[in-house]
């Protein structure tokens, strides 16, 4: 980026109204709260919010994003997922005949398949200013996420085997989506985002013993018996197949590399994966110890 475009940046800040999509989610209602402190007008799109919003129903898209200046956008389920192209190019396109000029995306840290769907939302979305952040794992997935309640019961189940994962906090996210929205750094650039080391998911239990007080173990399994979990935990077959496949792939060690992507666009270090535990077990994540 230019000193130019940055001079630009700031000189056409958003001023809003700003669509979150999955409002009330692990990273949208993280924006929504950082944007709303800023005094922006924020639309907090969801299936059953004032605003909205559903990724299976384009057909409330339009009227969610009719008026808005810029958009942060988190796909459900992920942007790996099959389906997802197609969607962002719908979306780009209904952004660009609404007149949105700053663009925002979550997508996936070392996924083919996201950066298709990517692709799909940058040829579609016209002049928009697209910035694409690619996250490692939330280390809030072991808070909020779908590992929580193995915290809580003293066992996280995962097809993670022994490789690192650089897990990065969701409120650092949250920042870096709300720095590039405003236009402060880092607006239409790829970046990847990750914490400041990587971790196997043997040490990331160990932090979350240390900081609950509460003896947790990890638990290695294969794809086909996470894909069977998720199945006994009523998730649809081929969303389970899709999810354990997705996450055998991301934890093969093509990602257990650390970036600098949060640096780059706050300008400060990205926070340990202690600390957040530390953090989330004081605010009561998993019930007290």
């Amino acid at each position: 980026m230019t000193e130019n475009t940055e001079n630009t940046q700031r000189q056409n800040p958003v001023t809003g109204p700003v669509l979150v999509t999955s409002g009330t989610g692990k990273t949208g209602r993280r924006v929504v709260e950082r944007l709303a402190a800023r005094g922006l007008r924020v639309r907090a799109g969801s299936r059953d919010g004032a605003v909205a919003f559903d990724w299976t129903d384009p057909s409330g898209w339009e009227a969610a994003l009719t008026g808005a200046e810029a958009a942060y956008i988190a796909y459900y389920p992920d942007l790996a997922a099959p389906g997802a192209p197609e969607a962002m190019a719908e979306f780009g396109a209904v952004a660009r005949r609404c007149g949105v000029r700053r663009l925002v995306l979550l997508s996936g840290r070392g996924e083919p398949q996201a950066v298709v769907a990517e692709e799909a939302l940058r040829s579609s979305a016209g002049d928009a200013e697209l910035t694409v952040l690619r996250s490692a794992f939330f280390a809030q997935n072991f808070s909020e996420g779908a590992l929580a309640d193995g915290v809580h019961l003293g066992e996280v189940v995962f097809p993670a085997g022994t490789t690192a994962e650089p897990f990065v906090d969701a409120d650092d996210l949250a920042d870096v989506v709300v720095a590039v929205l405003c236009g402060e750094a880092g607006a239409g650039e790829v970046h990847e985002l990750t914490g400041p080391r990587p971790l196997t998911f043997a040490e990331a239990v160990a932090a979350l013993t240390a900081a609950t007080g509460r003896q947790v173990r990890y638990v290695a399994v294969t794809e086909d018996q996470y894909s069977s979990m998720l199945i006994d935990f009523g998730v649809p077959d081929a969303e389970a197949d899709m999810l354990a496949e997705l996450f055998t792939f991301l934890l093969d060690g093509h990602n257990a590399t650390v970036t600098d992507g949060v640096k780059r666009v706050l300008g400060r270090d990205p926070k340990p994966f202690a600390v957040f535990a530390s953090e989330a077990a004081q605010d009561g994540a998993w019930g007290g110890a």
